[in-house]
C-alpha cells in the first residue's frame, strides 16, 4: 500500500477541475467562456440526446441519481455529451470528484491522487471518483497506475474516449469497467441545443438581439456531424461577426453563417477507429459495384487528411482480389493510379483516386485470384512437403544432369496446344487438384 499522506483534499468539498471547484463564479465571469461551456446542462433532465443510457428508467441514469457509480468507459465520438455527463456525476455524487486529463498529466500525478484518494477513504469513508478525458491518451504504464486501486475500491474511474476501447484500454482495467456507448447526436439533437442556445437569456444568446432563420440552423446542425461542441463554437463565432441592422437586430445571414463554418466538420482520426471504419465502407463499396457510395466514403476520407497513398495501395489490392480476370485491366488502372498519386501529391490526386475507384467499382468482379491462392496455400502449408519433381528441376550441371535434373520435361512451345498434357507439374501427392475455378465472366 503507498505510503499515506495529507494532501490538500478538504473532505467537505467536491472537487472537479485539480484544486477545487468554485461553486461562487460570478455570473459575468461564467459568460466570458466560450458557449459550448457555458451551455453544458446541470441536470439530466437538461441533457439532450443519449436516452438510451440516460432516459428515464435507464441504467446509467438510475446509477447516477442512486449515487450508485461503478468504474464505467463513456465512449462515443467528438462532442456527444461525454464530459458533460461526468460533469453531472460531479453534481450529484456524494464522493469525492477529481478530473484528469490525459493530455497534460503524468505518471507522477496519477500516484499522487491514488495516495490522496487512499488517505480520503481511511479519513472520511467516502471513495473518490476520478474522471480521466481522453483515457486513450493514457499509455499502458499509466492505466496500470490505476489498476490497483480500482480493484480495492478506493477510486472509482469514470474514463471518457472517443477510440474504441478494446484497442486503446488495458484489458486488465477494461474488464473491471462497463463501458457505455454513446451515439453520434442525430441533426435533430443538435436543431434543440442550438435553439436552447438562442434563446437562454442568462448563458446563450437571448435577449441580445440575435436571430438565426429556422433552415440557417438546420444548415449549421448538418454540418456539425453531430458534434455539439462544434455547432456551438460555429454559433458563437457567427454571432460575433454579424453586423446591427438598422434597427438594432443582428440577423445571421448564409453568408456570415458560410463564413463562419469555413469549411465542412468530418470527423476523421488517421489512427483511430474511424479509419478503419471508413476504408471498410469504401472498399466494401467498391466491391459491391456502387460508384457514388465509393466515391463518398472516397471523399470521406481524402477531405479527412487521410494518406492517398494508402487509399491507392488499397485500391491496387482490390484490384487482384476483387476484380481479378473478370477485367485484368482494373490492376493496371489501380498500379497507374498509385503511381500518379506518388507523383503529382495531393490535391490534384483525388481526381486520380476518384478515376481508379469509379472505374474498380463498374468493372466485373470476380475473386478467383483470391480463392485459388487460398486454396493453393492451404496445401501448400498442410500437406507432406514433396520435393519438386525431377522432370521440373534446372540442370545447369553435367553432376545434376546424372541424377536425372530435368529428364522427361515437355517443352510446351513444342505442341500445338501450347501445352504439354501428358506432364504433371505437381507433386505426386497433389496430383489432379484443380486449384483455380473460373468465375463465368472470365
Amino acid at each position: 500500500m503507498p505510503k499515506l499522506t495529507r494532501t490538500n483534499f478538504n473532505p467537505n468539498a467536491n472537487l472537479f477541475e485539480k484544486g477545487g471547484q468554485d461553486e461562487a463564479r460570478s455570473l459575468a465571469e461564467m459568460r466570458s467562456r466560450p458557449l459550448a461551456e457555458r451551455m453544458r446542462p446541470h441536470s439530466l433532465d437538461d441533457f439532450i440526446g443519449q436516452e438510451k443510457l440516460v432516459g428515464p428508467g435507464r441504467a446509467l441514469r438510475r446509477m447516477i441519481e442512486d449515487d450508485r457509480l461503478q468504474s464505467m468507459i463513456l465512449w462515443g465520438p467528438p462532442g456527444t455529451g461525454k464530459t458533460t455527463l461526468a460533469r453531472i456525476i460531479a453534481e450529484k455524487t456524494n464522493a469525492q470528484f477529481v478530473q484528469f486529463s490525459a493530455v497534460t498529466s503524468g505518471i507522477k500525478e496519477v500516484k499522487e491522487v491514488m495516495n490522496a484518494a487512499e488517505y480520503y477513504r481511511q479519513a472520511t469513508g467516502r471513495r473518490t471518483v476520478v474522471f480521466i478525458d481522453e483515457i486513450h491518451r493514457f499509455n499502458k504504464a499509466q492505466q496500470d497506475a490505476f489498476l490497483p486501486f480500482v480493484e480495492s475500491g478506493t477510486i472509482t474511474l469514470i474514463g471518457a474516449t472517443t477510440e474504441n476501447p478494446s484497442f486503446e484500454v488495458n484489458s486488465a482495467l477494461l474488464s473491471r469497467c462497463k463501458v457505455f456507448v454513446l451515439d453520434q447526436l442525430t441533426t435533430e439533437n443538435i436543431e434543440e441545443i442550438l435553439k436552447h442556445a438562442m434563446k437562454d437569456t442568462e448563458m446563450g444568446f437571448g435577449g441580445i438581439g440575435f436571430i438565426a432563420a429556422p433552415d440557417l440552423t438546420r444548415a449549421l446542425a448538418v454540418y456539425s456531424s453531430g458534434d455539439a461542441r462544434t455547432a456551438l463554437n460555429t454559433l458563437e463565432l457567427a454571432e460575433s461577426l454579424v453586423e446591427r441592422d438598422e434597427s438594432g437586430e443582428r440577423t445571421l445571414t448564409e453568408a456570415v453563417l458560410r463564413e463562419a463554418m469555413q469549411r465542412a466538420n468530418i470527423r476523421y482520426d488517421k489512427a483511430g477507429e474511424e479509419h478503419y471504419n471508413l476504408i471498410s465502407a469504401f472498399i466494401k463499396s467498391v466491391r459491391n459495384s456502387d460508384p457514388d457510395a465509393s466515391v463518398y466514403w472516397l471523399a470521406r476520407m481524402l477531405e479527412g487528411g487521410e494518406d492517398p497513398l494508402f487509399v491507392a495501395r488499397r485500391l491496387v489490392i482490390l484490384a487482384s482480389e476483387d476484380v481479378g480476370l473478370a477485367d485484368p485491366l482494373a490492376l493496371v488502372v489501380a498500379t497507374s493510379a498509385m503511381q500518379t498519386v506518388h507523383f503529382i501529391g495531393m490535391p490534384e490526386a483525388k481526381l486520380t483516386l476518384t478515376e481508379a475507384a469509379l472505374y474498380l467499382a463498374r468493372a466485373a468482379k470476380s475473386n478467383s485470384v483470391l480463392e485459388t491462392y487460398q486454396a493453393a496455400c492451404k496445401d501448400a502449408v498442410e500437406t507432406e512437403r514433396e520435393s519438386v519433381p525431377l522432370h521440373l528441376r534446372n540442370a545447369p550441371t553435367g553432376l545434376m544432369k546424372g541424377l536425372g535434373y530435368g529428364r522427361g520435361y515437355q517443352y510446351a512451345h513444342n505442341y500445338e496446344t501450347g501445352r504439354a498434357d501428358e506432364m504433371d507439374c505437381l507433386p505426386e501427392n497433389l496430383r489432379g487438384r484443380k486449384y483455380y475455378q473460373p468465375k463465368k465472366n472470365e
